[in-house]
């Protein structure tokens, strides 16, 4: 949209008519004639006819020229984002920042930024409002509010919108005439409609609205069970398909489907791979949608278990279908691989157990002391998951591998041990596994094993009938688990086996198999709560749908936790080992709607990306030709000014200056430039040295960090460098500078050829360059590189690159002053890359560090050191960190100080930690 900085500049147009009257005539011109005898002057007729009016050509030129002059006056601005108003008034830019932002964040980004430079060149404070955000926004300049817009990222949640719509109407309360711009997801969870009528009635200034055209897609409710792998995938706009890969732990994609949406809006895919590679699988994801919804996770309890089923004696052949392993069959094959042994099987246990099974159930089943009972003693000490039935059998003998001690006489249904009536479920404790689910009222116990009423029993119990006597006990043995069902597996002596809740305590307990979780606790249900699994984060998602390090805020979660995901539990993996736990962006029942604006009386605007553009300047410059060209030809009318020798100085000029370049080239090639003063000087005074990117901001900031990192040198070091300055690798000397700086800017040009080939010359003759990307944050999963990082691919063609690394833990750059496990700048997520090691130097087990013998001629970051570096004239930092901390600012210097002092004493380091390695060879 086109926009005025000065309007009323624009009635200097009305002037134009006048222009064009005093313009129209121009008096003739006069006319030189010497004075003859008056017969001469009665004779002579005049040749030619002098006009009396402007040339059309000329009135155009002249009007052109005058309302560009206005035009200019006025300030026409074209904002591709399309800001609706350009006032004085102050303005708040309210951007969503959950997880449905972040497939276009980048052109939210670009789309807010414009709108903030459109408010800041009409003088107008800014503040910059995210939807995560429970502070009261505050108003800033347009530089201010740019850089806070630019380094906010996404949330792998949907912000809860209704606390900053309380901070954003206490801060309209005062500002009068706040104008509010609202950069929306476009869905319609996190109560949208009570935030758009909280914005639009604080915004006494004016409200727009901004949405993008994609609408986000989303998956929920992964499960994966014996049948097959499945998800939900979720979509708003009109997607008529998407793809979802099943990638593993290391990020190998193992199978891709693809869904056909049709006209539902949730539908289910499933993905048909075998078990043991539907067990390998980490997670999955809407291929082409970076964000947290779109990614699955699978954890622990979703792994398809195997469990071997052994029964007691011989049951009836002509009614196999009230055998007791027929309901355990039925009752695990929803969600587990059953393994039964084969007829005639010598014994049955030793040979299931040989098939590496997670779980064992054993229904009525004795053991007897021998083989078989010391290999299933050892499968539950080894984490394996026993569950046995009561039955006769049972009753009547017993074991070590029982959670309980049994009395001998069950307890019948009008025995000598009985109740008057069946007795039902009573509600599960807090502590049970079983906790949650609902205790059916139709589930009766006619006759049950009784436990011995031991101290401990009531830790012990996972379930109770009515009356208090125990129907489900655990123990931990080892790492593994026991589970007595005090009831038979079949329906004889309760219809617990053939109810729905007996496969949900089933599929609750195989889901713990595997766990090394403490079970149970004190008497006390306050103990026993207090003694549930607690489990600390261990990778979480991103906005964009990577797994990572968990951030400072995310907290321990209990094992039974449900979500919804938040900043304090964001979705990702939770626990330790093999036990993790995984918490989802979106519930099983979560559901995807679209924002009805229409419905809600808001006019929504497309976002666009891309800079304004400002005519002054191109105005300008047409009126400053139009008004020498103008001047040119009034000389010419008026005679006084010949074009043909005009033409002829102008080509005599360009003969001039092309003959003088040609000169000046030929006297480049013939002999180089002489030495400049900073050149002198760097090679009297060591210092550090940053490269001059052509983003002004960038490198004074590169300025700033390497002034700090200098005066940090001076004071904790033995070194102390001059001021840092800017080179130009293609106009500056770098062999006086031991170190290079380089920021990389991805809008810059890549240097030419030459230039490239002095930067791989200086990399050869010893000098090191810190390559920083700058983009930690903006990384992409799968592979995606920033626009920075290809950049760097494409100057790193022409420098001869060696093979690189990570930097190893044990590498001598981090042992040169400080001892460090990384390189972090103003974030700590990015990894830092040096030249690798030769292969024969990683096999050396008996060097205490591992180190070439020379200094690596690269190293490559993602961390933004400089930012991290730089402080203003009084000592404080510039720029907020991520995740943030005064600990994270000195690591910063602390890397910083190794970096400079690897490269100026890295061969010295590397032999001095070698040094008692040495005296050792000497005295041998």
């Amino acid at each position: 949209m086109l926009s005025f900085a000065a309007p009323l500049a624009l009635l200097g147009l009305a002037t134009l008519p006048l222009v064009y009257w005093l313009l129209r005539v121009t008096p003739p011109r006069p006319r030189e004639i010497v004075f003859p005898p008056t017969k001469i002057l009665r004779e002579l007729k005049p040749d030619e006819e002098t006009p009396s009016k402007t040339p059309w050509w000329l009135m155009a030129l002249r009007l052109a020229l005058a309302g560009a002059l206005i035009l200019a006056m006025a300030g026409p601005v074209w904002a591709p984002s399309g800001a609706t108003v350009i006032s004085s008034a102050p303005t708040l830019i309210v951007l969503d920042d959950g997880w449905p932002a972040a497939p276009t964040w980048d052109q939210r980004i670009a789309g807010g930024a414009s709108l903030i430079e459109a408010a800041a060149r009409a003088g107008a404070p800014v503040a910059v409002a995210l939807s995560s955000e429970t502070a009261q926004p505050s108003l800033a300049d347009g530089g201010r509010a740019t850089e806070k817009l630019r380094s906010a990222r996404p949330k792998p949640f949907l912000p809860d919108r209704k606390a900053m719509g309380e901070q954003i109407a206490a801060f309209a309360g005062a500002h009068p005439g706040l104008r509010i711009v609202w950069i929306s997801d476009g869905l319609a969870q996190g109560d949208a409609a009570g935030f758009a009528r909280t914005l639009r009635e604080a915004a006494t200034g004016g409200f727009d609205v901004y949405a993008d055209d994609r609408a986000p897609r989303a998956l929920a409710a992964p499960v994966n069970d014996a049948a097959a792998l499945s998800v939900d995938a979720l979509r708003v706009g009109d997607d008529p398909s998407a793809a979802i890969v099943a990638v593993d732990a290391k990020g190998r994609t193992i199978r891709r489907a693809n869904v056909d949406f049709g006209g539902a809006r949730r539908v289910k895919a499933t993905i048909d791979l075998p078990v043991e590679l539907r067990n390998d699988v980490s997670y999955l994801r809407i291929e082409g949608e970076n964000s947290a919804g779109a990614v699955a996770l699978l954890d622990a309890r979703s792994k398809v278990k195997r469990v071997a089923l052994i029964g007691g004696a011989g049951f009836d052949e002509a009614q196999p279908l009230l055998a007791p392993l027929y309901y355990l069959e039925k009752a695990l094959a929803p969600f587990a691989q059953v393994r039964l042994a084969r007829p005639g099987v010598v014994d049955p246990i030793e040979t299931l157990l040989a098939e590496r099974p997670n779980i064992v159930a054993l229904a009525d089943v004795s053991l007897a002391p021998g083989e078989s009972f010391d290999a299933l003693s050892r499968f539950v000490e080894e984490g394996g998951t026993l569950i046995r039935f009561a039955g006769p059998r049972l009753a009547n003998a017993g074991d070590d591998l029982l959670p309980v001690r049994l009395r001998r006489n069950g307890r019948v249904l009008g025995g000598a041990m009985s109740w008057e009536e069946p007795k039902a479920l009573a509600e599960f404790d807090a502590a049970s596994p079983f906790f949650g689910l609902p205790a059916a009222k139709d589930v009766s116990v006619q006759r049950q094993v009784l436990a011995e009423p031991d101290p401990g029993l009531s830790a012990k119990t996972w379930a109770r009938l009515s009356d208090g006597t125990p129907l489900v006990t655990a123990e931990r043995r080892g790492k593994g688990l026991i589970v007595l069902f005090h009831v038979n597996a079949d329906a004889n002596w309760s219809n617990l086996p053939i109810s729905g809740l007996f496969v949900d305590m089933l599929k609750r307990i195989g889901a713990m198999a595997g766990e090394s979780a403490p079970l149970g606790g004190d008497e006390s249900e306050a103990t026993r709560a207090a003694d549930q699994p607690i489990l600390a984060p261990l990778r979480a998602l991103d906005g964009f749908g990577a797994l990572g390090a968990p951030g400072p805020m995310a907290q321990a979660i209990t094992a039974g936790f449900a979500g919804p995901a938040s900043a304090e539990h964001p979705p990702g993996l939770y626990g330790a080992g093999e036990a993790f736990v995984a918490v989802q962006t979106l519930r099983p029942d979560d559901e995807l709607a679209a924002f009805d604006f229409s419905g809600a009386g808001l006019a929504v605007n497309a976002l666009q990306s891309g800079a304004q553009v400002d005519f002054r300047g191109p105005l300008l410059v047409f009126v400053l030709a139009a008004f020498i060209a103008d001047a040119l030809i009034g000389l010419t009318l008026a005679g006084k000014l010949r074009l043909r020798p005009l033409g002829a100085a102008a080509a005599a000029l360009l003969m001039l200056c092309a003959s003088e370049t040609t000169d000046r080239a030929a006297a480049e090639s013939a002999q180089k430039p002489a030495a400049t003063q900073r050149d002198k000087e760097a090679a009297l005074t060591t210092r550090l040295a940053y490269v001059v990117s052509g983003d002004a901001r960038v490198d004074e900031v590169s300025h700033q960090g390497l002034e700090a990192l200098s005066k940090a040198l001076a004071m904790r070091t033995s070194f102390s460098p001059g001021p840092p300055v800017g080179v130009d690798p293609a106009k500056d000397e770098l062999a006086f500078y031991p170190m290079l700086y380089w920021p990389i800017v991805a809008s810059a040009p890549q240097p030419t050829a030459k230039t490239v080939a002095k930067v791989a010359a200086y990399m050869k003759q010893g000098g090191t360059i810190v390559f920083d990307t700058r983009d930690a944050l903006g990384q992409r999963p799968g592979g995606v590189a920033t626009p920075e990082t290809q950049w760097l691919r494409e100057l790193s063609k022409g420098l001869d690159v060696p093979e690189l690394e990570v930097t190893p833990r044990d590498h001598v750059i981090t042992k040169t002053f400080y001892l460090l496990d990384g390189f972090v700048g103003r974030y700590a997520n990015g990894e830092t890359w040096v030249e690798a090691l030769p292969a024969e130097s990683k096999d050396q087990a008996s060097r205490p560090v591992r180190a070439t013998d020379s200094v690596s001629a690269i190293v490559i970051t993602s961390n933004d050191l400089a930012s991290a570096w730089a402080h203003d004239k009084s000592g404080q930092p510039l720029f907020p960190l991520t995740p943030g901390g005064a600990r994270q600012r000195e690591l910063a210097i602390r890397g910083g100080i190794n970096l400079v002092m690897y490269t100026l004493t890295g061969n010295y380091k590397s032999d001095q930690v070698h040094v008692r390695d040495l005296l050792e060879r000497l005295g041998q």
